[in-house]
Formats: structure tokens, C-alpha cells, sequence
């Protein structure tokens, strides 16, 4: 695992008309470049080199970076939902649930460390151009998703504690280790998949019942 971010050789200028893929091509961009120098470091005139366009021509696909943000922001959020609603509508206890909603999220982070970063470690510059609302309004969505489910957990009469302790226990926990895995690449970490095994291991052993 590790946290460098490889930048792909520009490309040259590439004709028009390649629509919602160039569009794409730009929020990769973006991610990369606004992690590796900061919001305030990342420009228009930065993404658009990395993807071989002229500002002008990224201009025609996101008003400004906030916007390019705002879509990063939203684009992860809702792919946390959909994955959520497929957990959901399985036929699996509502235990098995819950930990396959962690593992999702914690998959998620890990194959996209870039997203993650801006999405859940949002700095208060980035958070000042509206990441900060869509983060409050969407991830709201995502974790009341994950509560509900850990409620369902406690009707089953196998939850220790109240729902909203334990699902906010859990959801910190996933989220701290797969943060300290993502920023701090150089320590020497255990595989990935024994990791993220053994952290929900002991967050079910501490919350849910056998």
C-alpha cells in the first residue's frame, strides 16, 4: 500500500467532443493535484495540463475548482449509497450487514485514497468552498443508512449498548484505521486484508453479540 501519487505523462491536446470520458479524465486529475498541492495551490490552469486541454476548454466542462470539488465530493458519496442499498436489499442478518457496510467503506478509501482524502479528511480551505455542506448533507445520508441497519441489529436483541453509540463506535473505527493507513504509508502495516479483518473483528467483539 502506499500513499504516492503517480502522475501519468501529459497527454498531448485532444479534439473535442469526447464529452461525459474527458469529463472524467478531469475529476482524476483534479483529485490528484488537489491532494498533492492543496486547494489553494491547485488550479484550473494545473488540471487542465494534466489532461492535455487548454483552460478554456476545461472551462467548458466546470465553471471553476469548487465546482470540480463539489464533484468529487458527491460522485463518492453516491457510490457509498448505491453499495449501501445493494447491502441492504441482501439476504443476509442484520449483523452480516453492518460489517459488509464497513467493508465497503473501507474498500472504498483504500482503492481511492485520493477521493477519501478530500471527501472525509477535508481541510477547513477545501470545506470553505462547499465540500463542507455536501459532506454534511450526503454523509449524513450514508451514515443514517449505516445506523439504521445497526438498529436493526439491536431489534434482533444482539447489540450491546443503544444503536446510535455503536454505529457511531463502529463507523469511527473503520474510518481511523483506514485514515492512518492512507496518510501514514511508511509504517509498516500488516496486509490489508488480515488488517481490516481484525480491526472489525474487534469492533464486533466490543458492540454486537454472538
Amino acid at each position: 500500500m502506499t500513499d504516492v501519487l503517480i502522475k501519468p505523462a501529459k497527454s498531448s491536446r485532444k479534439p473535442k467532443g469526447e464529452g461525459h470520458a474527458r469529463r472524467g479524465e478531469i475529476l482524476e486529475a483534479a483529485e490528484r493535484i488537489f491532494v498533492e498541492c492543496g486547494y489553494e495551490g491547485a488550479t484550473i490552469r494545473k488540471i487542465a495540463e494534466e489532461v492535455g486541454l487548454s483552460s478554456t476548454a476545461l472551462y467548458m466542462h466546470f465553471r471553476d475548482k469548487s465546482e470540480i470539488l463539489l464533484e468529487i465530493c458527491e460522485t463518492a458519496f453516491q457510490r457509498l449509497m448505491a453499495r449501501h442499498l445493494e447491502i441492504k436489499a441482501e439476504a443476509l442478518e442484520p449483523a452480516a450487514k453492518v460489517r459488509a457496510m464497513l467493508e465497503a467503506y473501507m474498500a472504498f478509501a483504500l482503492d481511492n485514497p485520493n477521493a477519501y482524502r478530500l471527501v472525509f479528511l477535508t481541510r477547513p480551505v477545501e470545506a470553505g468552498e462547499g465540500a463542507q455542506e455536501v459532506a454534511q448533507k450526503l454523509g449524513i445520508q450514508v451514515f443514517e443508512s449505516f445506523e439504521a441497519t445497526v438498529a436493526e441489529v439491536a431489534r434482533a436483541g444482539r447489540l450491546k449498548g443503544d444503536p446510535d453509540t455503536a454505529a457511531q463506535t463502529l463507523w469511527a473505527g473503520a474510518h481511523g484505521l483506514v485514515a492512518l493507513l492512507i496518510t501514514k504509508p511508511y509504517f509498516p502495516w500488516a496486509p490489508r486484508e488480515a488488517l481490516t479483518a481484525s480491526m472489525l473483528d474487534s469492533l464486533f467483539e466490543g458492540a454486537i453479540r454472538r
